[in-house]
């Protein structure tokens, strides 16, 4: 089991920008697939970014692509998501998930994951 911790999530304005960070424990986070979703109010989850276990593969929703970036530093067990130009329809809870299955490619489905964080909340206000 690996534990997910998120972070980074706040409240800012439109056309804003905000940087979550995801955390993984164990020892073997650099061979995981790991990808952002989140779930707006009264909406169901979604897939936002993935990446799979270099770095040398990203994919993104197109409701973010352009404005939001995905990364990973294997070394820190760390995923990144650089927000910008946030729009208020951006507003969610922000997962982080991972798939361990080792060396696998980008994945967008929620249930190719196998473990997930408790969520960040993001509020971007007009």
């Amino acid at each position: 089991q690996v534990q997910l911790v998120e972070s980074g999530g706040g409240v800012v304005q439109a056309g804003g920008s905000l940087r979550l960070s995801c955390t993984a424990s164990g020892r073997t986070f650099s061979r995981y697939t790991m990808g952002w979703f989140r779930q707006g109010p009264g909406k169901e989850r979604e897939f936002v970014a993935t990446i799979n276990w270099s770095g040398g593969s990203t994919y993104y929703a197109d409701s973010v692509k352009g404005r939001f970036t995905i990364s990973r530093d294997n070394a820190k067990n760390t995923v990144s998501l650089q927000m910008n130009s946030l729009k208020p329809e951006d507003t969610a809870v922000y997962y982080c998930a991972a798939d361990t299955t080792p060396w696998g490619g980008i994945k967008t489905f929620e249930v190719s994951y196998d473990n997930w964080g408790q969520g960040t909340q993001v509020t971007v206000s007009s």
